[in-house]
């Protein structure tokens, strides 16, 4: 189970940290790490939380986080298919941006973040610009859903996926890429450290190797690497368009969105973790958005 997020903030978290990781745990050491009310709520599937689609009125023009969903081949070791991390991740993040940013982010009746999931052949799907998806290592597209997630690609969406390990979820994760965007035309390429994406708001100098909270007790924070040698080395891999738009960032190797969701949950995960992990993704969102 994950724990959700609270609004609220709390002022100086670590003299020695950097300016923008001390401003990012102000703002949620008070709820997180001081014990605010949170509400855990199940990620473990469609039984006990079911996607959440679209309504008839979509808010794309305040900031949704939209999660793509997508059918799973196998189960990967500590995955959940395409609700891995929902919904917290998703919670936690929209509220996290609303504190840090001036992002206007779009609330439901109940004034939380109106977060959904969408099914790549919607034709809603171009009403959201930014799309996450997890645990691709195990995805699979039919032949509609990858020409639909293709046109959305190429007429400016932005898809980012992240937490799968090892070379065997990467093999898999690329065949089915490669259904969508021909890697002929559109290869896969390393991003640099030095590139501008993660050089935005916060200056980020390492993308972390960010486990699953499981993981980390299982060998009591010891290591971070999920299929040992397998997925040692984490990569941040991109596919661009003809004019160098970043189209399809992918965070293989770690579980970035893990930060989002774990992040009341164990007070040395979320000082590790979860305060950089929100730096990278807000980093992410902000140029995907605005290039």
């Amino acid at each position: 189970m994950g724990r959700r997020a609270d609004r609220g903030a709390l002022p100086g978290a670590g003299r020695g940290a950097r300016p923008w990781a001390r401003r990012i745990a102000a703002a949620v050491v008070a709820a997180v790490v001081l014990g605010g009310s949170t509400v855990a709520v199940a990620q473990w599937g469609w039984r006990r939380m079911p996607p959440r689609y679209p309504s008839a009125e979509p808010t794309h023009r305040l900031f949704t986080f939209a999660r793509g969903l997508y059918q799973s081949t196998h189960r990967e070791r500590g995955g959940q298919g395409w609700h891995t991390d929902y919904p917290d991740a998703d919670i936690n993040f929209s509220i996290r941006l609303s504190e840090l940013t001036h992002a206007p982010v779009g609330v439901d009746r109940r004034n939380e973040p109106d977060h959904v999931v969408v099914r790549l052949t919607d034709a809603r799907l171009f009403d959201y610009p930014f799309l996450f998806m997890s645990d691709v290592g195990t995805i699979w597209l039919d032949a509609e859903e990858a020409e639909r997630l293709g046109a959305y690609l190429r007429k400016g969406g932005f898809l980012w996926v992240d937490d799968f390990w090892g070379p065997y979820a990467w093999e898999q994760w690329a065949a089915e890429i490669g259904k969508v965007l021909p890697p002929g035309e559109f290869p896969i390429v390393d991003i640099p450290i030095t590139d501008p994406i993660h050089h935005g708001m916060f200056d980020i100098d390492e993308v972390p190797q960010v486990p699953s909270i499981q993981h980390f007790r299982r060998v009591g924070g010891m290591t971070t690497s999920e299929r040992g040698s397998l997925s040692a080395e984490v990569n941040v891999r991109g596919i661009y368009d003809d004019h160098g738009r970043l189209m399809v960032l992918m965070t293989h190797n770690t579980d970035i969105a893990d930060g989002w969701e774990r992040e009341g949950e164990d007070y040395e995960f979320f000082y590790r973790f979860s305060v950089t992990s929100y730096a990278i993704g807000i980093n992410f969102l902000l140029h995907a958005m605005t290039h």
